[in-house]
């Protein structure tokens, strides 16, 4: 797999995903997932002209930044344990994951001074008992209790929608999450400006764009997945 042509298709059908949904390409950040790849191949990646990196296993999000630190900007889309943070928040641009009080207060206290964290509060906009995330219902309550933590901005929501055959069925959990961001935004929250989406991934990204993606997370259909990583 040729990185660089994968990264010029999935160029063209965010344009044209966009087209349709009258929207800006500009607008939409790919983030190329390498928790299944190694050093080497993520650093193809970034000479093919992947700019953003995403890690979800704390082991490789540390290796990666080490290699690369300074040529990509790093997303932490896992599961974050709240005694880990410290390990990454003075690397990390991006945190995807933030969903409980106590990885917010795990974050205040290690954030370096003056330095603010760029979140996505995750939500489980599917209701799926194997997803993680807030219940959409309790998300905005979490967020007006963020504004105790001002080290941490919140940028915008995530979810991960449930894997479908057919992607059009996951439209239902995007504009949901949609929604519920134009909900927060009219809050006009200093500290939750909440402008950004993080949903879509290698197989229902296009769609997601359709409803109004920022942020899409490519893991297969971008960097493939070495023998070496399963």
């Amino acid at each position: 797999m040729d990185i660089a042509e994968q990264l010029h298709t999935i160029q063209q059908n965010i344009k044209k995903a966009c087209e349709r949904s009258n929207r800006n390409s500009n607008d939409v950040t790919v983030v190329a997932v390498t928790k299944y790849v190694s050093v080497e191949r993520t650093r193809q990646a970034i000479e093919a002209g992947v700019e953003h990196i995403g890690e979800n296993r704390l082991e490789g999000a540390l290796e990666k930044w080490e290699a690369f630190d300074g040529q990509a900007a790093f997303h932490f889309i896992g599961t974050l344990q709240s005694k880990k943070a410290k390990h990454i928040i003075d690397k990390y641009d991006y945190l995807h994951s933030l969903d409980r009080l106590s990885l917010a207060k795990e974050i205040e206290k290690r954030c370096p001074e003056g330095k603010k964290i760029r979140c996505f509060v995750q939500v489980n906009a599917s209701g799926e008992a194997s997803k993680s995330g807030l219940i959409p219902e309790e998300t905005m309550d979490f967020i007006e209790k963020l504004r105790d933590f001002p080290s941490i901005e919140v940028v915008g929501l995530m979810t991960m929608a449930p894997l479908e055959e057919d992607p059009e069925q996951t439209r239902p959990v995007f504009k949901r999450l949609k929604q519920l961001r134009d909900d927060i935004q009219k809050q006009d929250f200093d500290h939750a400006p909440c402008h950004e989406l993080s949903m879509g991934m290698s197989n229902d990204y296009q769609v997601a764009v359709e409803e109004g993606a920022t942020f899409i997370r490519l893991g297969s259909t971008l960097v493939g997945r070495d023998k070496a990583n399963g």
